[in-house]
């Protein structure tokens, strides 16, 4: 790989502007395509041929089903009062007669006809259908022009909240607040390389990157279903990486720079080397965000294909873009003779220099390994006890901020008619004929009343077209409280007795039912697919550094950086610790897809680390043959730029955390932690201790498996078998030579 990139290398300089106008064209164009030909992104949850989608979707064909936008007005009558005062009824009658007449509205249902008046008759929900399909926002106008009929409730001192689906507009996946974290990124690279000009480099194709994956996936969200949670998952990992990949080979370029080489040398042996190990790293993000396709969840499908494209598009500018943006800065990135950055570049190539702050940490850990092992590996375990409570649910509007519609109605909801009216279930009955429907009907809700865990089920309910009956239960609990969960399989273990005894097909159906379908495979995916990571990072790291010690030793520390970060989201979004300075929403259970794609995305950046780290280690090694001075050695090439790395990922995740959206808002905590805990406490502490201790074992392979594994010459080796490149001179006093040298 090492060969062909460092040719490529040279390509991209000796032909430096044909290749950046190449790139910006597909970029363009790219963004052209995409936005003439967006569609909307999927906010649906469900599993297609699950037991409760099936149902649903039997529901539907016998009851009938609506494709467009729905709406609900919750009308709250004053202290002391109820719909049952004729002044207040009458009020409400007038708003839902002129919410009837909104140009787009189609329908909108009296409360007192369909039963959806509290008991205490202070509290009336009425469901309003536009004419706007499902997959589209309802237009801005209709939404203020319905808000205007409640004029005639408020009059009256009636509070009037609107919710529902169509209040929540599709949401950007961007704002304000990441673009802090760009700022800080640029803050860190501006201080690792002392120079702006270096320090944009990677910014520039990052953001080239991001525009191209989101524009991308705006034109295939019109011809395939992809989660609303996708772009913004893509965007952030997008944007982190793209930073993080292009530091690595920018920090590169210079200190083979300061070495004296040529800029066209420079970037061809930066590309090579460096962009060995980005491409590595980028393979290994991809195919981890790619094996979440195996869980067989259509949204966790589209959220880990979108961000295993974006990465893609990542690794792709920084292998192929950036080295001809370094070609046309040309000798502007070499560092000056007696700056701060060449006084680095000098620490970091000279052994008898004075060791920056990173490889004095590597070296007082490697003083004393065992206690530098206990200590971490303590205080992660120690971290990670929160997760053991983990519970998980899928998102709904209970979830949202405070401040939402969808969240001051779904309260309301709950106040007055309780936490499960909120999660209606529903028995349906098939498949027997109509005289025999009324009769199993019966049995169900005879049968069900006595059932704890039910506040109330409604009358039978008997489709227009004679199929079917359906019962609706309203449960005791709310839709993401654990308890609805073990209600529902107490249900299904009820209705299948009752379904042979009667010879019908009865099922539990229900958007909270086809919810926790969702979340259950969800939870059952977690551990084989953390079997398949573990499996995969033993494979690809034993054949990248050919070492059986160093893959279990990598493996183990990701397995603590993970537990650490489940342990995080446990106690800010179930126990609600800084749950008021972090903004968060709203306590409960996490969103049943967090665990999963956390475990994806850090065990790609976990491995990233490792092999920035350990390259540089093993490459001291092939020299030396000292283990201790390879590492101390590998830590003064590799811990700052690792180190401002990590800092830029963390600033990136953290600043979508403040973008208070639910769904978001776990993964960008965990990922922060994670990785923070992971470049620090793992790569930069236990991974030198660990090799310490290991001395010259670390490094060994059984003949036979060295062998049999590929040779992924993650280090560049096979670049002085195919010709050294041009002897460096003079360390920072070449004289300066042309670009197409």
């Amino acid at each position: 790989m090492a060969v062909l990139l460092h040719r490529w290398g040279v390509f991209a300089v000796r032909r430096r502007r044909t290749v950046l106008a190449v790139w910006l064209l597909i970029v363009a164009a790219i963004a052209a395509l995409g936005i003439s030909c967006a569609g909307s992104f999927d906010s649906r949850s469900d599993i297609p041929g699950s037991a409760a989608q099936s149902a649903l979707t039997k529901m539907d064909r016998h009851f009938g089903s609506s494709d467009h936008q729905s709406a609900e007005i919750v009308f709250e009558a004053p202290a002391g009062t109820s719909f049952k005062d004729r002044a207040k009824a009458t009020a409400l009658k007038q708003s839902l007669t002129a919410a009837a007449t909104v140009p787009g509205v189609t329908s909108v249902s009296d409360p007192t006809r369909s039963q959806t008046v509290s008991p205490d008759g202070k509290t009336a929900v009425a469901q309003v259908e536009f004419s706007t399909a499902k997959d589209q926002d309802v237009p801005q106008a209709v939404l203020d022009a319905l808000k205007d009929t409640g004029a005639s409730s408020r009059a009256a001192g009636v509070d009037v909240l609107f919710g529902g689906d169509a209040y929540k507009q599709s949401k950007a996946p961007v704002g304000p607040t990441e673009g802090l974290g760009v700022l800080v990124a640029l803050a860190v690279l501006a201080i690792t390389f002392g120079s702006l000009l270096s320090a944009g480099m990677p910014l520039v194709t990052s953001l080239l990157a991001v525009v191209a994956s989101m524009t991308g996936l705006m034109g295939l969200s019109s011809v395939l279903s992809i989660s609303d949670n996708a772009p913004t998952l893509a965007i952030m990992l997008g944007l982190a990486v793209g930073i993080d990949y292009a530091l690595f080979i920018v920090s590169r370029h210079r200190a083979e720079l300061a070495q004296g080489r040529s800029v066209k040398d420079a970037a061809a042996r930066a590309t090579a080397t460096a962009g060995s190990a980005v491409a590595f790293a980028g393979l290994t993000v991809v195919i981890a965000l790619a094996g979440l396709t195996v869980a067989g969840v259509p949204v966790l499908t589209s959220m880990g294909l979108s961000a295993a494209a974006a990465v893609t598009v990542a690794v792709a500018m920084s292998l192929g873009l950036l080295p001809a943006l370094l070609a046309v800065a040309g000798e502007r990135l070499r560092p000056k003779p007696g700056s701060r950055a060449a006084q680095r570049m000098r620490r970091s190539q000279d052994p008898a220099a004075k060791p920056s702050m990173g490889a004095r940490w590597v070296g007082a850990v490697v003083r004393r390994p065992w206690r530098a092992v206990i200590t971490v590996t303590l205080a992660l375990a120690a971290l990670a006890l929160p997760a053991g409570q983990l519970q998980l649910a899928l998102s709904d509007d209970g979830s949202e901020p405070t401040s939402t519609a969808a969240r001051q109605v779904y309260d309301k909801i709950g106040d007055a008619f309780g936490p499960g009216a909120n999660g209606p279930l529903v028995v349906l009955v098939t498949g027997a004929p109509k005289s025999a429907l009324k009769d199993t009907g019966q049995k169900i809700t005879k049968d069900l009343s006595g059932m704890s865990g039910i506040a109330r089920i409604s009358p039978v309910d008997y489709s227009p077209d004679g199929g079917a009956a359906r019962v609706q239960v309203i449960p005791t609990t709310g839709p993401r409280d654990p308890a609805t969960s073990t209600l529902v399989t107490r249900l299904q273990d009820r209705v299948a007795s009752l379904a042979k005894q009667s010879g019908s097909d009865i099922a539990v159906t229900g958007q909270t039912a086809v919810s926790i379908e969702v979340s259950n495979k969800l939870s059952a995916s977690l551990l084989p697919f953390a079997l398949v990571v573990v499996g995969l990072s033993l494979l690809l790291l034993m054949a990248a550094f050919r070492s059986i010690a160093i893959p279990i030793k990598a493996t183990v520390g990701f397995l603590l950086s993970v537990g650490a970060s489940f342990g995080a989201i446990v106690a800010v979004f179930q126990w609600g610790w800084l749950a008021g300075p972090l903004g968060v929403p709203s306590t409960g259970p996490i969103a049943s897809f967090v665990p999963i794609i956390v475990m994806a995305v850090l065990f790609g950046l976990a491995m990233d680390y490792e092999v920035f780290m350990v390259s540089a280690m093993r490459e001291e090694y092939v020299q030396t043959k000292r283990p201790h001075a390879s590492i101390i050695g590998g830590a003064r090439h590799a811990a700052r730029v690792v180190t401002a790395a990590a800092l830029i990922m963390v600033a990136v995740f953290a600043s979508f955390l403040f973008g208070h959206d639910p769904a978001i808002m776990p993964i960008a905590l965990a990922l922060a932690i994670g990785v923070l805990i992971d470049a620090f406490a793992v790569r930069m502490t236990l991974v030198p201790a660990v090799m310490s201790l290991l001395g010259h074992r670390a490094w060994w392979l059984p003949r036979r498996l060295d062998k049999w594994l590929p040779d992924l010459d993650v280090e560049g080796a096979r670049l002085k078998e195919n010709g050294p490149a041009p002897a460096p001179v003079a360390y920072l006093h070449s004289p300066r030579q042309d670009v197409t040298s």
